[in-house]
């Protein structure tokens, strides 16, 4: 007998012993074995009782004596296999059927979480025959994100896709959005800079758009496919774009100017309204180091002696009232 006493791994597959493998070397040599035989022998089938004997036992190839074991077991997965093939062409059919209805029903607004964003807007640009409307808040873009997107809106661009951008102003001394401004501005896309934008909406061939569903813009977004609110969105998108600045590159110039007067004048202009540096920056898409930086420029201009006072003086002498003010 075989010392395992389940002559079997964990698979359930039988396995040689060390007395097995001498016994069957010893039949191989003979032509036959006689006696009792390992049980991991006989449960191969490498040893098998020759006829009208019960006690002699002839030595069968391997490869013959797997036929045995593995056939079935091929069988067994074959029909797995198939079984598996027909499943999947079932729920093909299903998929198909679910798109077709839920394209009809044209579900108008879904919520999406976390990984689920990223396929949606990726596949929703990708299908971009006509229009991407974009706003960006927040200032420059990370690096990072800037290379994945620059290939996707030149291949757009390639496409005939028309691409409107806007952005904050505070981009315009950033470098790495400035450098990927300037390649997507020479293949035809449009980008204008802002003062404020009210959140970061995309929208697509002007019948799918994107807006975030909370205060964490990674964590929910919102599809949103209903007629009445895209066209909501973009005429809010459209009076923004009438009032932005055009990011334009001059000849022999790398970078556009910086709209620094005005970037001042609109944190002051907060400032006056009571907003903290800490809202201004969020507003405005820039560092609270900025901010007070702003703030410091103005009451040394101003020869103001504190923040009241600064307040005081840009009231008194109506400083924010024409918008061309140097500051």
């Amino acid at each position: 007998m075989c010392p395992s006493q389940d002559n079997g791994d964990e698979t359930g597959a039988p396995q040689l012993c060390d007395r097995g493998i001498d016994f069957y070397r010893t039949a191989l040599a003979e032509g036959e074995a006689r006696g009792e035989a390992p049980e991991c022998l006989l449960a191969m089938g490498l040893l098998r009782p020759l006829p009208g004997s019960a006690d002699r036992l002839a030595p069968v190839p391997p490869d013959i004596a797997a036929t045995g074991l593995t056939r079935p077991l091929e069988l067994a997965v074959l029909a797995h296999q198939e079984r598996l093939a027909g499943l999947q062409s079932s729920f093909h059919a299903a998929e198909h059927a679910y798109r077709d209805v839920m394209r009809r029903a044209k579900l108008p607004i879904r919520v999406l979480a976390g990984d689920e964003i990223s396929p949606a807007l990726e596949k929703a640009v990708a299908a971009c025959t006509e229009e991407l409307l974009t706003a960006q808040p927040g200032g420059g873009r990370a690096p990072d994100q800037l290379a994945d997107a620059l290939p996707r809106d030149l291949a757009l661009a390639g496409r005939g896709v028309r691409q409107r951008t806007l952005y904050q102003h505070t981009v315009r001394s950033h470098g790495p959005t400035l450098a990927y401004i300037e390649q997507v501005t020479a293949q035809g896309a449009q980008v204008r800079t802002l003062n404020e934008v009210f959140d970061r909406v995309i929208i697509c061939d002007r019948s799918t758009a994107f807006i975030p569903a909370g205060a964490d813009r990674e964590a929910a977004a919102m599809l949103i496919q209903l007629p009445p609110l895209v066209e909501y969105l973009l005429k809010i998108f459209e009076l923004m774009w009438e009032r932005a600045e055009p990011v334009t590159y001059q000849p022999g110039h790398h970078r556009p100017r910086l709209l620094t007067a005005r970037t001042r004048q609109n944190v002051l202009r907060l400032m006056v309204n009571g907003y903290t540096d800490e809202a201004i920056a969020t507003r405005l898409g820039m560092s609270t180091r900025t901010v007070s930086s702003h703030i410091q420029k103005a009451s040394e201009l101003l020869g103001s002696r504190s923040r009241g006072h600064l307040g005081y003086i840009i009231a008194r002498e109506g400083i924010l009232d024409d918008p061309l003010d140097d500051l």
